[in-house]
């Protein structure tokens, strides 16, 4: 059985794509300094408490030559002692302070890149055309934006810096141990060999398990936020056990990706530790045997000492390892995340498109042809002009392309073939913001935000005084409502409305329209849920709503358009009939006279 969209688990890429991080350093670039000091001061850092372990040793060495050959402590022996003690206290704190420092600086740089990931990829999603969101679950779209960006601050925060310091720290470490006994380096790196061979068996296992792993969650997260928004339906038909089921399933799926892929997060950790401990091991085992065999290289001051710096060469391949692992992890969020940035933008302003002068109102449609997808094509050649402060109505069974016509309009999609003029201007050949503009667009599903009433009429002209926006919605009879409720047009209302009836939902995206005051005006099934009562007090406020402007009206309720300038009855992507209410009804048998008989006969049975 097919599975849907929420369901279904995105394309998994074939292999670690470095370009992914060559793109990821385009974003630190101007974090330059601060990253650079961050790596200096750190390196330094690094260096200095390299010398830590040669002053335990000389603290170790003195002690031993003290007691046991003079069998007591000189005053010389003792203030060794605490010149390399305190040295290494002094070396300590300083590379606490430094650590301090270097914290404030990367979470600077991490958060600056977080920042500037998450705004360009924001803004990128409002310039997408509708066909990608018709293609995608929001779900998913959201936790690209939140989750997956959030996901990369540890790397971009210390991953960085502790990656390029712990190799600096390599090289300081492995050139002390060299210095101090070049048989006990050589028994330290014999671990290396192991460790190689485990992370390669692992890699990719481990990039495809946080492949699959973002999928199971992006699958979850976009579930979520499909029930929450359909939560009333679901309640409705009583689907509370289908839906905890199927959340059930995808819960699981998200915990087995997850279980998975960390499994291979924690084999570095324990096989390094392993090494670690088995190499400390030896080298003690050894150094002791040679110790007690007289041999005057070896002292006590220096086996305390290299098994220091074996614990301290372990501990930034350990951090090198987890930094693999968060770099892993990350590739796998920002394929997706620069997926988003990367889709394209089909609906855009073409190179040197002017801005559409003040429009009159002139519509025209020349063959006209369109597909939402490749090789199905929704509207066939399409032709008809509408004079300024004209309104067109169109109707039509669902499905017929009533709703596609007039997003071409507002140009949401670009047109297959021929051409749209405005006032004889090609709509392609202007930006995009200078056309919509000048066009108000209400739709079926009227959009209400998070916010006041006021505010939400306010979003069709942000400059409105609030006298304009009472008297637009007085306009559209919504004043009397809003005035109803406890804080009048203070009123806070939650995202979509909730607190609000569907019919006061279009009242306010009608009264928004009203204030934006555009030269075009789009009304797709605007008064579907209005009660006929309002509906009635409504008409006046329509017409004088649509007095001088160019309207194109989609409704069923025919009683809404028999006073349009010009009907058009649309089915299969096809106008099939053209003229005013009068003309059309003395077709017998025509397309729109058989609707109007079929709701006439419905409304008084």
């Amino acid at each position: 059985m097919a599975r849907n969209r929420i369901e279904q688990d995105e394309e998994l890429d074939s292999g670690f794509d470095i370009e992914q991080l060559k793109r990821l350093a385009h974003y630190v670039g101007p974090y330059k300094k601060d990253l650079t000091i961050a790596i200096i001061i750190m390196v330094i850092s690094s260096a200095i408490s390299m010398l830590i372990p040669i002053f335990m040793k000389n603290v170790m060495d003195t002690i031993t030559e003290t007691v046991y050959q003079h069998l007591h402590t000189s005053d010389e022996a003792v203030v060794l002692i605490l010149i390399n003690a305190f040295s290494a206290l002094f070396v300590g704190l300083a590379c606490a302070i430094i650590m301090r420092y270097k914290i404030i600086l990367t979470s600077r740089v991490g958060q600056g890149v977080i920042y500037r990931l998450r705004r360009e990829l924001f803004v990128h999603l409002q310039e997408l055309p509708f066909s990608y969101y018709d293609d995608k679950p929001h779900g998913k779209i959201q936790v690209r934006v939140v989750n997956y960006v959030n996901n990369l601050s540890d790397l971009l925060s210390n991953g960085i810096v502790n990656t390029i310091t712990d190799m600096f720290s390599l090289v300081f470490i492995l050139i002390f141990m060299l210095s101090l006994n070049v048989r006990f380096t050589l028994i330290c790196l014999c671990g290396l060999p192991i460790l190689t061979a485990i992370i390669l068996f692992v890699k990719n296992r481990q990039r495809r398990a946080w492949q699959i792993q973002s999928n199971k969650q992006s699958n979850l997260n976009a579930y979520i936020a499909e029930s929450i928004n359909g939560i009333r339906v679901t309640q409705s038909f009583v689907r509370e056990n289908k839906n905890t089921q199927l959340f059930n399933q995808l819960n699981g799926d998200a915990r087995t990706a997850w279980m998975n892929a960390v499994k291979y997060n924690f084999i570095l950790s324990p096989v390094i530790e392993n090494i670690t401990v088995i190499t400390t091991s030896v080298i003690y085992v050894l150094g002791i045997g040679w110790l007690m065999g007289g041999e005057a290289a070896i002292t006590v001051g220096l086996l305390t000492a290299f098994a220091g710096y074996v614990s301290r060469f372990w501990q930034p391949i350990m951090t090198l390892a987890n930094f693999y692992n968060s770099l892993l992890t990350a590739i796998s969020y920002l394929e997706r995340i620069f997926e988003s940035i990367d889709a394209p933008v089909n609906v855009k302003d073409k190179e040197g498109a002017g801005i559409m002068p003040q429009i009159k109102g002139d519509v025209e449609f020349k063959n006209v042809k369109f597909s939402y997808d490749d090789g199905v094509e929704i509207l066939h050649d399409i032709n008809f002009k509408v004079g300024a402060g004209e309104s067109y109505a169109i109707v039509g069974p669902t499905g017929a392309g009533k709703s596609t016509i007039v997003n071409l309009i507002s140009r949401f999609y670009n047109v297959d073939s021929g051409q749209i003029l405005v006032d004889g201007t090609d709509i392609s050949d202007v930006t995009i913001k200078s056309l919509r503009n000048q066009m108000g667009v209400m739709m079926q599903d009227s959009f209400i935000f998070s916010g006041t009433i006021m505010d939400n009429i306010r979003y069709g002209n942000k400059e409105a005084s609030d006298e304009q926006v009472i008297a637009a919605a007085k306009t559209v009879c919504a004043h009397d409502f809003i005035m109803s409720l406890d804080d009048g047009y203070n009123t806070q209302v939650n995202e979509r409305g909730s607190r609000l009836s569907a019919g006061q939902r279009q009242l306010i995206s009608f009264a928004r329209a009203v204030l934006a005051d555009p030269k075009i005006l789009i009304l797709d099934e605007a008064t579907s849920s209005i009660d006929t009562e309002t509906e009635i007090l409504l008409q006046k406020g329509l017409q004088e709503m649509l007095k001088g402007r160019t309207s194109f009206i989609i409704a069923h309720r025919l009683s809404t358009i028999k006073n349009s300038t010009c009907i058009m009855y649309v089915d299969k992507g096809q106008i099939l009939e053209k003229g005013s209410h009068d003309e059309l009804l003395q077709i017998p048998g025509g397309y729109y006279h058989n609707l109007y008989d079929s709701q006439y006969a419905f409304l008084n049975q």
